[in-house]
This record gives C-alpha cells, structure tokens and sequence, in this order.
C-alpha cells in the first residue's frame, strides 16, 4: 500500500518494530518494490482461544524486494491471485486489500506492514513481522521520496546472528 492521504500510521507499535497503516476496509495494497513473493497466507488460520503467534497475520504476503529486503504485510480482507510463492511482482502492482483479518478481527481495518532481512530458515514468521521500524521509510515514500532500508536490514542480520534465531513456538 502506498500512504496516501486516505491512510495513516503511527511511529510506534505495541511491542515490536513495524507499523499498522490505517486505511479504509477495500483500500488496495500495492507492492512497495518489485521483488519476488516469498511467503503467502491465503487462509485466516487464526483462532483466538490458542492465539498461535505464526497466525496472528490472518491474510498475509511477503515480498523479497530486488533490493534484498523483505516486505511483509497482513491482516488483508483478500489477495490477488497471481500473489504466490515464487511469482515476480512489480512495485506498484496490486497484491491484495485492507482488511481486518488474523488478530486484526474487531479492530480498524489496517495493513500491519513489516521490514526484515532475509533469515537462515524459512517460515521465519517473528522476523518477517518486523525486524526494524518501517515508520522511517514510510515518512520518507509520503514526501516522494526513495529511501531504501538495506542498510538498517543488514544491521539488523549482523546483529541477530541465525545462532539466537528463536524457534517457532517462541511468542
């Protein structure tokens, strides 16, 4: 989703690095770079009486960005089906709509929106939610700008070695 005036997003997050981007239910989600989708969601696994961390997301997308970066977005009402795993997508090409899916049930519709480097094991759902703050980036892209998070993601990896990488179940 590209900010616009209809969307709008705070620079903080409940407790951990990314940014839930406000936005009417429908709104349409683009892909912030061209890159090559990673993981999708398409079926809102989440239940809240076990409230699995690795389903909070409900209907979720993540695209390697050619800049080897990797966008995360969810909670979405629905994805385009040419968003799969493996398919090449362009920035600015429509992946889907704002919605209210996963742990997102009950509240305002949003895209939660996520930046991470690249891990050592796929599926690595608690970094692909947000590794680092987006809001910079976001404020950035709103003014027309270009600002690129490789550097904060390569910072991030060096940092977080795949030795203190969490397992799964680890909420």
């Amino acid at each position: 989703m590209t900010p616009s005036s209809v969307a709008s997003y705070l620079h903080a997050h409940h407790d951990y690095p990314a940014s839930d981007i406000l936005a009417p239910c429908g709104s349409t989600v683009v892909s912030p770079v061209s890159g090559v989708v990673q993981d999708v969601s398409t079926v809102d696994r989440w239940n809240p009486k076990a409230d699995d961390p690795a389903t909070r997301g409900g209907l979720s997308w993540s695209v390697v960005g050619d800049d080897g970066v990797r966008y995360y977005g969810s909670h979405l009402r629905q994805l385009d089906v040419h968003v799969v795993p493996g398919a090449a997508v362009r920035a600015g090409q429509r992946l889907g709509f704002v919605g209210r899916t996963g742990n997102a049930r009950g509240t305002a519709c949003h895209l939660h929106f996520g930046l991470s480097p690249l891990r050592c094991r796929p599926g690595d759902w608690w970094t692909r939610r947000g590794a680092f703050y987006p809001w910079p980036y976001l404020d950035d892209w709103r003014k027309g700008g270009n600002r690129n998070p490789r550097a904060a993601a390569d910072a991030w990896r060096r940092a977080h070695p795949c030795a203190t990488e969490r397992p799964p179940s680890a909420g």
